[in-house]
This record gives C-alpha cells, sequence and structure tokens, in this order.
C-alpha cells in the first residue's frame, strides 16, 4: 500500500512564507512525476507545480516566482516552498505522485489527504 503523506500547512500572514512537505511510504518500485495541486473554496483542483523524477519542473502562472518545488528521491519526498503568499493561495494542497508499484505494473496516481494553507492577516 502506497501512502503520501503532507505536513507543512497552517496560517500564515500575507508576504510570508510555508514549506510543505509530501513523503511517501509503502511498498513500490519508484515514484515517477510528483507535484502539487491546489482546491480553493468555491473553486476546482489546479495544479500548482509539478517535478520529474530527473528534476525538471513547472509551475502554475500565478505561482512563478513565488513557489519552488523540490524533491529528495533517496528520501522520496517532495517539497513546496512557498514565499510571498497571496490571499488567493489560500487553499488546501494535495500531494500527487505517480507510482509504479511493481516493474511490470503502469504507473498510477496516488494523492495525499491535503494540508490547509491559510493566507490571513
Amino acid at each position: 500500500q502506497v501512502q503520501l503523506v503532507e505536513s507543512g500547512g497552517g496560517l500564515v500572514q500575507p508576504g510570508g512564507s510555508l514549506r510543505l512537505s509530501c513523503a511517501a511510504s509503502g511498498s513500490f518500485f519508484s515514484i515517477n512525476g510528483m507535484g502539487w495541486y491546489r482546491r480553493a473554496p468555491g473553486k476546482q483542483r489546479e495544479l500548482v507545480a509539478s517535478i520529474t523524477s530527473g528534476g525538471s519542473t513547472t509551475y502554475a502562472d500565478s505561482v512563478k516566482g513565488r513557489f519552488t518545488i523540490s524533491r529528495d528521491n533517496a528520501k522520496n519526498t517532495v517539497y513546496l516552498e512557498m514565499s510571498s503568499l497571496k490571499f488567493e493561495d489560500t487553499a488546501v494542497y494535495y500531494c500527487n505522485a505517480g507510482v509504479r508499484v511493481r516493474l511490470s505494473t503502469t504507473v498510477l496516481p496516488y494523492w495525499g489527504q491535503g494540508t490547509q494553507v491559510t493566507v490571513s492577516s
């Protein structure tokens, strides 16, 4: 069973910073791409940032220059450094990973349970 466990959410003032972490655990062969999504109140879930196993990154236009995604393959962990936070960054943030459970299986998406980020003064 593969589990993704997020941590690091919380309440922060506008202009502040937070660091989210997501660690994958369980039995699996490999992890491909990893990413962070978010769902703000009343809105659909959107991709915030993603990173391939080789370290290539993509970002939503709304977070470019403010957020940085990184990963530690040895720890099966992905991070999201968020700075210059804005009110509109308030959302539940979800970790996602493409996991190959066994060499013979396809890559399947797994999700974390979500962590709340609230930007408020």
